[in-house]
């Protein structure tokens, strides 16, 4: 099948508008994701007509809610492949899914000594929640180096496994660098000697077909918002046996089975760990969203978004004065780069006037900033309704920033 990037970009009211009176040219997916209108259209639909709480009415209203935001659950079980939709917990977001990890599963078994291992690479989403429950529980977190190209250090990792490793937490793929992680490999390496698996998908889940049963991880995290959906949902998968032996992350209602003054027992999964009324609607349109990415076939996306990658690498590697953050064999969608001694707020600053939009700064990865002794980068990255031509045109762009800040 002939992949139609004009027809999928006819799906993105976003996309078709005029900034500073240029064509609007999205090139900071990574941060976030425009909609296609299916999404738009169920979360209108939803408040329009379903509007209601759900799992406590009898009324039609509630039950159509509930209906919708079950169903959802449903479509991210089958698009990660999970076991049973009861693995499938609503969150608000990739770093709420973490933060519940942390929480929930750290206090439960971590120890004094114990070790949590993570990479270089990580979104501060998967390095704060483990250094704050390290503290807490007197564990000690390492971290995996990294390569000058952007992977991981040969051997480093299998040296670093050892009986005091409890849980390995790793992208799968980089924000700030777009390194695609071995997390199979690594998974099973870490299973072998006792640990549990976090593997944070926030990147990879709408360039890469997850499998979690495949990957044979203990957890996955995503959020909605990277994922052509709305903002504020996102999800945890666990396997069943370790989220049933994990203690809730927080109290309130739906999550429980029955309140008294002198206990309190807990519903099952997945609703343990779902207190209180959660955002219906952003289930229901990240449902949408998942419809979506499965009527175009997210393999289909990939191998574009690695032709516009490997084109928009030989267009910015033909600039002068450029150098580009992260070289790894096997990476996706991210291009950052620095320009000469110009500051990447300056490089989005002009851009953002041709009408280009990119994302400058640390990238919630200040680590990764200091592996490679710069402030910051400016980063363009791709999603399945990007274009050679607005590569080309960020090229020019970029020309333009080094003739302006000459």
């Amino acid at each position: 099948m002939q992949y139609d990037v004009e027809e999928l970009r006819a799906r993105f009211p976003a996309l078709h508008q005029l900034v500073h009176n240029r064509p609007l040219v999205y090139l900071d997916n990574a941060a976030t994701t425009q909609k296609p209108q299916i999404v738009l259209d169920t979360l209108v639909r939803y408040y329009t007509e379903d509007n209601s709480n759900i799992h406590r009415g009898v009324h039609t209203l509630s039950e159509r809610a509930t209906a919708g935001y079950e169903a959802a659950r449903v479509k991210v079980q089958r698009f990660l492949n999970a076991a049973d939709n009861g693995e499938i917990i609503f969150t608000r977001n990739a770093t709420e899914s973490i933060n519940l990890v942390a929480a929930a599963w750290g206090r439960t078994f971590l120890q004094a000594g114990d070790e949590v291992l993570i990479t270089a690479m990580e979104h501060h989403a998967n390095i704060v929640p483990w250094q704050m429950i390290c503290e807490e529980r007197g564990s000690v977190l390492r971290v995996i180096p990294i390569t000058d190209e952007g992977e991981l250090e040969p051997g480093a990792y299998e040296k670093l496994l050892g009986p005091r490793t409890k849980m390995v937490a790793i992208t799968q793929m980089s924000n700030a660098l777009g390194t695609v992680n071995p997390v199979r490999e690594m998974t099973a390496a870490a299973h072998a000697v006792g640990a549990r698996v976090l593997i944070d998908g926030a990147q990879a889940a709408y360039h890469l077909r997850t499998d979690v049963q495949a990957l044979d991880c203990d957890f996955f995290v995503f959020s909605g918002h990277k994922l052509y959906g709305p903002t504020g949902i996102g999800i945890l998968y666990g396997k069943r046996e370790v989220l049933e032996a994990m203690r809730p992350y927080q109290g309130g209602g739906d999550m429980i089975d029955r309140v008294t003054f002198e206990k309190t027992t807990y519903n099952g999964l997945p609703y343990k760990f779902e207190a209180g009324t959660p955002h219906i609607a952003g289930a229901i349109g990240l449902g949408a969203a998942v419809d979506f990415i499965e009527s175009v076939g997210i393999e289909h996306m990939a191998a574009h978004e690695q032709s516009l990658l490997q084109y928009g690498t030989e267009l910015l590697e033909e600039i002068p004065g450029l150098r580009i953050i992260g070289k790894a064999r096997h990476k996706a969608s991210i291009l950052s780069f620095v320009l000469n001694d110009i500051h990447p707020s300056d490089i989005g600053a002009i851009l953002d006037q041709e009408g280009i939009a990119i994302r400058t700064g640390h990238h919630c990865a200040q680590p990764v900033m200091d592996r490679y002794g710069v402030p910051a980068t400016a980063r363009a990255s791709l999603a399945c309704y990007n274009t050679r031509e607005e590569l080309e045109a960020l090229a020019r762009g970029i020309h333009k920033v080094r003739k302006v800040m000459a």
